[in-house]
């Protein structure tokens, strides 16, 4: 137990004290041996290395005062031995130096909560962007059924399955490793080191106002530039801020595709290879300083929370629909269940009219039963009435017996009454029941239209999600037709400047031609021209005539000398109207030398 607690205080310190360095922190070893002091038994402290990393350690770090790309190649050491699994054999899409740019931008892309993961939307972003990097479009439908294999997936990657993913080339086939690492670089640059765009352009200096090919790399904060792409001799810094402002300039010295970014103290003029370069770089640098202007420090931070509260719309969107869904589900359950209780009623409702007839038609059928009785009786009582007249007085009980069943029979009589009295009751009941089930039909009605009204709010939502989507798309459509004439049309400015770069070149060969011929017959005019000695033979020829003038032949080599002076002082090229004037001059000369020689000549002949 106790060589265990050693060999772990060993790579504690070594931890911390690497943690130190990377994090500019002063080294504290005492601390870190208070902290796990050893006894007999082993490491006293029970509470682990967390709080000591916290207090001594996370506690100090102050921004901005380490390089975070060093700590973070710290973290990938102590991970990536443990939890990156590379092919073996040689076969990965990425080398090691991509993975840790990779598992930069996953920590970058990924939740703000424990444990990391990045939800499915940023691994297609990220994965898009490094395709577009590459001008190779992603396959969203395979990625989609990737992550819906399994569902842990679903809810995000952590960072070495997406690394497995990368690795495992199915969305990568076919492309070579090195453009899959220039691509990821891009990204990386992009994403993590926050530049907005780089490239060259042809720059003006301040003192010699010369111009000059530098490398320039745009960051939010500053724009600067260097000798080459390589980065390794830094030229100059521009400090952006919101005070700042880039303009387009008209085409002057021989330059094109010119702009300027004015700052407080400066101007600076550039060049862009063409009108297409020059908007990219004009609008990046426009985004560095709105960037300025509103306090921010990274567009991709910026970029990143929209996306996120995109995706927090999206799904409380989601819900709301999900709830709307349910909500006319109960609707739809209680329409049935209503439907069900009319149901019922009404099956009462005939239940109750069936017995109402047989309780009538009993009643009916008693009721002559009771009246043929009644007439029996009538009949009886008659007879016995005639029978009573001639034997009233011997009948006297008999009568009295009679009377008693009369009011017995009135009795009946007024129960019958009241049996129809019950009766009427009764129907009264039906018609109020009636009235009920004439309300809950009404009431039906009401939630009939209700849920027609909402099925035609749905409806037309989801015709005015379709015509935006219509119009979405003839939107890009329209713009990939107007970027398909840009290119066209950059095509041709190649090659009209490819033709003329061609005439200059002939041009410029006829010029030096032209200016070789011009020197030649210099030399040979000033040939013709030079005094003749008296020991020469021509010179006694035309020594003694009498036409000869010295004078003119010194003026017109005064003259020539005057004229190749200042075409030796000139160092820009002459034009070709130039030199076609020169050429003309000296061939007129040269037809008047040969007639002055026969002018000499002849009066010695």
């Amino acid at each position: 137990m106790w060589r265990c607690g050693g060999r772990a205080l060993d790579c504690h310190v070594v931890l911390s004290h690497n943690l130190y360095t990377v994090l500019h922190i002063p080294h504290d070893p005492v601390a870190l041996e208070e902290h796990f002091r050893d006894d007999d038994d082993g490491p006293v402290s029970s509470q682990g290395y967390m709080p000591y990393l916290n207090k001594y350690i996370l506690d100090k770090v102050e921004e901005g005062a380490f390089v975070k790309e060093n700590f973070d190649e710290l973290c990938w050491t102590l991970t990536a031995k443990k939890n990156y699994k590379p092919d073996r054999n040689g076969n990965s899409v990425v080398s090691h130096q991509d993975a840790f740019k990779l598992w930069c931008l996953f920590n970058f892309l990924s939740e703000d909560k424990y444990p990391l993961v990045m939800v499915p939307d940023e691994v297609e972003y990220l994965l898009k962007k490094i395709c577009t990097a590459m001008n190779v479009e992603l396959n969203s439908c395979e990625l989609d059924d990737y992550l819906s294999q399994e569902p842990q997936q679903q809810g995000g990657l952590t960072v070495w399955q997406f690394l497995d993913l990368v690795n495992s080339g199915r969305f990568l086939r076919g492309i070579e490793q090195e453009a899959v690492s220039m691509a990821i670089e891009e990204v990386y640059q992009e994403v993590i080191e926050d530049v907005l765009k780089q490239g060259y352009l042809w720059k003006k200096g301040q003192l010699r106002r010369n111009w000059s090919e530098r490398w320039f790399t745009l960051k939010p904060s500053s724009l600067s530039y260097y000798m080459s792409e390589e980065r390794k001799e830094k030229k100059g810094s521009i400090a952006l801020d919101k005070h700042c402002c880039v303009e387009v300039l008209p085409d002057r010295d021989g330059k094109r595709c010119m702009f300027c970014v004015k700052t407080s103290s400066r101007t600076y003029e550039m060049s862009a290879s063409d009108t297409r370069q020059r908007q990219e770089w004009t609008l990046a640098i426009q985004t560095a300083i709105r960037l300025q202007a509103e306090g921010k420090k990274s567009l991709h931070k910026d970029l990143k929370q929209k996306r996120r509260e995109q995706r927090e719309q999206r799904e409380k969107r989601k819900a709301a629909k999900e709830e709307e869904m349910q909500r006319l589900k109960q609707l739809q359950e209680e329409k049935e269940r209503k439907l069900q209780e009319l149901e019922l009623l009404k099956e009462a409702q005939r239940q109750a009219e069936l017995l109402l007839q047989e309780e009538e038609q009993r009643r009916r059928l008693q009721h002559e039963e009771m009246q043929r009785t009644l007439e029996i009786q009538l009949q009886e009582a008659e007879q016995a009435r005639a029978s009573m007249q001639a034997e009233m007085v011997l009948k006297e009980a008999e009568a009295e017996r009679q009377r008693k069943r009369i009011v017995e029979l009135e009795e009946m009589q007024k129960r019958l009454q009241e049996a129809l009295q019950q009766e009427v009751k009764a129907r009264q009941d039906e018609e109020s029941v009636r009235y009920a089930q004439a309300r809950l039909l009404s009431e039906e009605e009401e939630k009939l239209k209700e849920l027609m009204k909402l099925k035609e709010e749905q409806e037309e939502y989801i015709i005015k999600t379709q015509r935006e989507k219509l119009v979405l798309k003839q939107e890009m459509e329209n713009k990939n037709k107007y970027l398909e004439e840009a290119q066209k049309q950059l095509e041709e400015v190649r090659v009209n400047r490819q033709r003329v770069d061609q005439d200059v070149m002939v041009a410029q060969r006829k010029l030096r031609q032209a200016s070789t011929n011009v020197k030649h017959w210099n030399v040979q005019m000033n040939r013709l021209m030079h005094p003749i000695g008296p020991g020469e033979k021509r010179s006694t020829l035309s020594g003694g005539f009498p036409g000869f003038q010295p004078t003119l032949l010194a003026r017109r080599d005064s003259s020539l000398k005057l004229k190749q002076k200042p075409e030796d002082k000139i160092c820009d090229p002459v034009p070709e109207e130039s030199k076609e004037t020169v050429n003309n001059g000296e061939a007129r000369r040269l037809s008047l030398s040969p007639d002055a020689d026969t002018m000499a000549t002849e009066p010695s002949e």
